[in-house]
């Protein structure tokens, strides 16, 4: 029987590489129903903010996966990112980015290199919190859950497990962002405790990248939050031999999402010179992923064939080692012609058959105490701090007396330094002495008071402590 399978060809060389794609999954006789959708710059033109029709949700809700071409979001505000909103929507939280050598077909300084990175796919600076609070001054809000971050760091040894890897990397920030970063460190170290066979190792994602940039032969399987894992997968692809070549699979518990790691490429759109090959490696994690396995292990031969015998597309043609450069429907027939052969020198891709991931296990996560000790109030007004600082130090509601202000994260009260450049964004702090808790009215009461005496106020931030610390 057919596997109903979603399909979106979507913008740029989106058409083009989809239509490449299709050609070889035919020829290679996969057992797929094709439901095309459209979604991208004409849905988002058409008035969609999401870029595609509400009623695409049913279609990809009963359908097996989700194979996508590259899509282009419209310049401008208000158009929120389709990849995102499928990822989101669907919670499919596992993003697996492969980045494998191919040399010395495929030019690269790093011959040895094989390295997966599962990415974090639903929270992070991603869920698309962001503001404009003042004319000049704008706010992401970066959400680690540790919900989110128990899924994906089971998810990468889960995947280390089955496919016979033996290490997990972590890449975060928790020298900086002692919150969020931090607990998705407490959480991988916590769950790599139960996997006692599979090496563990974490870096500070700054150096981390640069030691995958200089030598990637070190790391097997890293995991890390949506931004970082969205930039490095970009960058690990690129140093294996080419973007171009890099395919990515979106697991959840409910669905699965299949597409390139590259976008749309609009200039060379229409022109046939895009490869395929990104899509093409996100069809067959597809292919796995639904139990065709033999078929996506006879396309990936086929595919390593098609590298040895130097048919390349411009992007990773080279004098002295390509043979011939092809254009994109060229190259995809120039795959179908090598379905059944093996390839001499790159290794042969074998497959085999692995049941889903249960949905993982949840922790129930803190019980701790929380009490409620103050609020951190933005406002919006231009420098300097003498010209309101009068307006606001007598006020006091409660327990809760003024005991901090700060400039983009830098103390200016009390103990400031001359030298620190304000912009227009403050924030005020308020608290009890001692840790006394306050109540949310005496927090209402304080907002009230700014508000008689005629203070923009932005936003504010409720101050708790659990267990006793402080959790700001």
């Amino acid at each position: 029987m057919k596997t109903p399978v979603a399909i979106a060809k979507g913008d740029g060389i989106g058409p083009e590489i989809m239509d490449a794609t299709l050609f070889i999954l035919d020829a290679a006789a996969a057992q797929l129903e094709l439901h095309e959708v459209e979604i991208g710059e004409k849905m988002y033109l058409k008035g969609f903010p999401t870029g595609m029709d509400p009623k695409t949700w049913e279609i990809l809700r009963h359908t097996k996966a989700f194979l996508k071409a590259p899509i282009t979001t419209p310049q401008g505000g208000g158009f929120k990112s389709l990849n995102v909103t499928v990822r989101t929507t669907l919670g499919l939280y596992a993003n697996v980015r492969p980045c494998v050598s191919y040399f010395p077909f495929v030019d690269t300084k790093h011959p040895g290199m094989d390295v997966v990175i599962v990415r974090e796919n639903e929270e992070d600076l991603y869920a698309g919190l962001e503001y404009r609070q003042t004319p000049n001054v704008c706010q992401s809000l970066k959400l680690i859950s540790r919900q989110g971050s128990e899924k994906i760091v089971r998810y990468a040894f889960e995947y280390a497990k089955r496919h016979g890897r033996k290490k997990v990397t972590l890449f975060m920030k928790d020298n900086i962002m002692k919150f969020s970063d931090g607990l998705f460190h407490k959480v991988f170290d916590e769950i790599a405790k139960e996997y006692p066979d599979i090496v563990n190792e974490h870096w500070i994602v700054d150096i981390g990248a640069a030691k995958l940039a200089d030598t990637p032969e070190i790391f097997d399987v890293l995991v890390m939050p949506n931004l970082y894992g969205d930039i490095l997968s970009d960058v690990a692809a690129q140093i294996a031999g080419s973007v171009g070549l890099a395919g990515s699979a979106n697991i959840g518990d409910h669905g699965a999402m299949f597409e390139a790691i590259h976008g749309s490429a609009p200039r060379r759109a229409g022109q046939n010179v895009a490869n395929p090959s990104g899509l093409l490696l996100g069809a067959i994690q597809m292919l796995v992923h639904i139990g065709q396995e033999k078929v996506a292990e006879a396309i990936h031969n086929a595919w390593l064939c098609t590298l040895e015998e130097g048919i390349h597309t411009y992007d990773i043609y080279k004098e002295g080692v390509s043979r011939e450069k092809v254009g994109t429907k060229e190259f995809a027939k120039a795959v179908a012609a090598n379905l059944g052969k093996q390839p001499q020198q790159l290794s042969p891709v074998t497959y085999k058959v692995l049941p889903h991931l249960p949905p993982p296990p949840l922790t129930e996560g803190s019980l701790e105490e929380r009490k409620l000790l103050g609020i951190d109030i933005f406002i919006y007004h231009k420098p300097p701090l003498e010209h309101f600082f009068s307006r606001i130090s007598h006020i006091a509601i409660g327990p809760l007396r003024l005991k901090m202000i700060t400039n983009r994260g830098v103390r200016v009260w009390p103990e400031g330094q001359p030298e620190t450049f304000c912009i227009e964004q403050w924030r005020c702090r308020f608290l009890g002495n001692d840790g006394v808790a306050v109540s949310q009215n005496d927090l209402i009461q304080l907002l009230h008071a700014f508000d008689t005496v005629q203070m923009d106020v932005i936003k504010s931030e409720h101050l708790y402590s659990f267990a006793g610390n402080p959790g700001f």
